[in-house]
């Protein structure tokens, strides 16, 4: 079998954004809300926390702010540990799976949910998910280490969050290997892609203070000018950070080969853009995902 594939950096990139887009109903949909309001979580955010941190088990506050990375730790504090108390981590797994499952009947209709095209990607990127890194990579691993669903479209879920989260991992190392501290790496990531500062600097609740802190910091290592604009050298390290994510993330691919990649990438693109035109939720969002754009 033929594993060579011609530009995994490049594919890495394409494959993200779809398996990014199957992956965001996790947490980002009324029922996945609702799959934790059940549970008792106390408002949407202790939902994601808890969910997205529970295969690491009853984990605190300090490792979820650590491995999550560019969250304030106060916003991490007002659901960590208390998330535990309410539930173990193992139903939050169920509950981020029955979550899962809801949203992506909805969005893509029992015809495509119980379909041969989606029971076909699914085979492929659990095939992928199995070469994703982990070494180092502590969401990755955790992730990997979750029983695979029996359904077919949450196999295809599950592997794309262990997907999701080993290249999350990597981009980590990226940042730190930049010199970018959390917030830094925020406002000089808004700065590059013309993000709103207030919705940014909101959905991660940076406060004024860190922020223009940060800001100055960066205005310093001349990443940004005084006027808070991307300078060429900013510009140069966000591109840095970019390519080693992409080659970071770009074993999976490699190792399913490239007709297997754009037999994926064929499957994965209509179920995407599906999610895309029915989850209003993520066409806003801190990731600057505009999959819309890039799927179309």
């Amino acid at each position: 079998m033929d594993t060579t594939v011609a530009d995994p950096s490049t594919v890495a990139r394409a494959m993200w954004v779809r398996f990014e887009t199957y992956h965001g109903i996790t947490y980002f949909t009324p029922e996945s809300r609702a799959a934790g309001d059940a549970l008792g979580a106390k408002g949407g955010w202790m939902g994601y926390f808890a969910m997205r941190a529970a295969p690491l088990g009853a984990v605190p506050m300090e490792l979820v702010v650590s491995t999550f990375y560019n969250f304030h730790p106060s916003l991490v504090s007002r659901a960590i540990p208390d998330a535990w108390r309410i539930a173990e981590p193992q139903a939050y797994l169920a509950a981020r799976l029955a979550g899962a499952d809801g949203a992506l009947r909805r969005l893509l209709g029992e015809d495509v949910v119980a379909g041969p095209a989606l029971a076909e990607a699914a085979e492929l990127a659990v095939r992928a998910a199995a070469a994703a890194p982990t070494a180092g990579r502590p969401l990755a691993a955790a992730n990997a280490l979750v029983r695979k669903p029996d359904s077919p479209h949450l196999a295809l879920w599950q592997a794309a969050t262990t997907l999701r989260e080993s290249r999350g991992d990597g981009h980590v190392a990226a940042l730190v290997a930049a010199g970018l501290d959390p917030c830094e790496t925020l406002v000089l990531f808004g700065a590059e892609r013309g993000l709103d500062r207030v919705y940014l600097q909101a959905a991660r609740r940076w406060p004024d203070e860190d922020w223009e802190a940060a800001t100055a910091r960066l205005v310093d290592r001349g990443l940004l000018s005084d006027a808070g604009e991307v300078t060429e050298a900013g510009t140069e390290l966000r591109r840095w950070v970019e390519d080693r994510t992409d080659q970071a993330a770009s074993a999976p691919w490699q190792a399913l080969g490239q007709a297997a990649c754009d037999r994926l990438t064929e499957l994965m693109t209509p179920l995407a853009l599906r999610i895309v035109t029915g989850n209003d939720v993520m066409r806003t969002n801190p990731m600057g995902l505009d999959a819309a754009r890039e799927l179309g």
